[in-house]
């Protein structure tokens, strides 16, 4: 099968096609033909080992000290079952179906193999497979992230990156529970923020959220520009920065901040459940949830999709698309 290969860390011309075994499940996995899949920021700082202050070498001990561990990248993807294994019972062949690989990737391949019981669902029927594919990434963290913080309805949450992949899930899903949004982005995206069930947007380019005396109970910093330092005063009593991105002395300093005040941080990676999976499908058959698609390249142009990324300012997801 083919599949994108990358053997060195690097920019995005690291990223090479080529010719590889196709996968076989196992017992209790399933074959999926992919039909897209997506390049997220994760893919971005895998690939480049541009990582969060602190993580620089946790980063090389986890993916791989002098080479990549994993050759092929890719968190999410959305496909149809091509065979199962002989011990599965939730799905059959020809199911449509997408599915969240996160830390294990592999996802840049014609095929996939994922068991039965991991972050894989039904894939909404309203929805294609390009839509589907960037279900995953953005709707899963920004899920566990609001959950964490324990976000109630009425409460008033600002979202810092608001236009980015997790950005865009953040303000829908804080929307389906009840919030109060403002939503944080350049002069560009605000109309998209707006559209997108913010009450407020605040233009960066413009405005200080830090500075404009308002008071949030979770601020969701998903860019890495609002650390505890630059917004304690923003947040309200027992308010809660939930750091999507932070680098490691952000995150030393949860316990200090916990034990020293009413407010919290909350950080670290986001876990990858099927149930949360399901849950997001609900809300897109519902029409309550729709990832946001900025572009669409085919699989032979991924590394002008990497550089696309690169720049930092893609709107939503951007989607690589697959052909027989």
């Amino acid at each position: 099968m083919k599949a994108i290969v990358y053997e060195r860390y690097g920019p995005p011309e690291v990223l090479v096609l080529k010719e590889v075994e196709k996968p076989t499940p196992k017992d209790h996995e399933v074959l999926i033909r992919i039909h897209a899949t997506t390049v997220t920021s994760g893919d971005w700082r895998v690939r480049s080992l541009n990582v969060p202050p602190g993580f620089g070498l946790l980063s090389r001990l986890f993916f791989g000290v002098s080479r990549p561990r994993q050759p092929i990248l890719g968190t999410e993807l959305a496909g149809e079952i091509e065979s199962v294994g002989n011990d599965v019972s939730k799905f059959k062949v020809g199911d449509h179906v997408f599915a969240f690989c996160g830390a294990g990737m592999g996802c840049y391949a014609e095929y996939r193999c994922i068991a039965e019981d991991g972050a894989l669902a039904l894939k909404p029927r309203n929805l294609t497979f390009d839509e589907a594919a960037a279900l995953s990434f953005g709707g899963t963290t920004a899920l566990n992230f609001l959950r964490r913080g324990k976000l109630r309805s009425g409460e008033r949450v600002l979202v810092n990156g608001a236009s980015g992949g997790v950005g865009t899930a953040a303000i829908q899903l804080a929307r389906h529970f009840g919030a109060d949004i403002t939503g944080v982005c350049s002069t560009t995206n605000v109309e998209l923020v707006k559209s997108l069930g913010a009450t407020y947007v605040i233009d960066y380019t413009k405005e200080d959220f830090t500075q404009n005396g308002e008071t949030y109970d979770l601020i969701v910093d998903t860019v890495g520009t609002a650390p505890f330092s630059r917004c304690r005063d923003s947040l309200k009593e027992a308010g809660r920065l939930l750091l999507v991105l932070g680098g490691l002395p952000d995150l030393l300093q949860i316990p200090w901040v916990s034990m020293t005040s009413s407010k919290k941080i909350i950080g670290g990676p986001a876990s990858e459940r099927a149930e949360d999976l399901r849950f997001l499908a609900e809300l897109a058959q519902s029409g309550e949830f729709r990832p946001v698609i900025d572009r669409r390249y085919p699989f032979e142009q991924i590394v002008e999709a990497h550089r696309y990324v690169d720049t930092g300012r893609k709107r939503g997801n951007v989607v690589i698309t697959l052909t027989s």
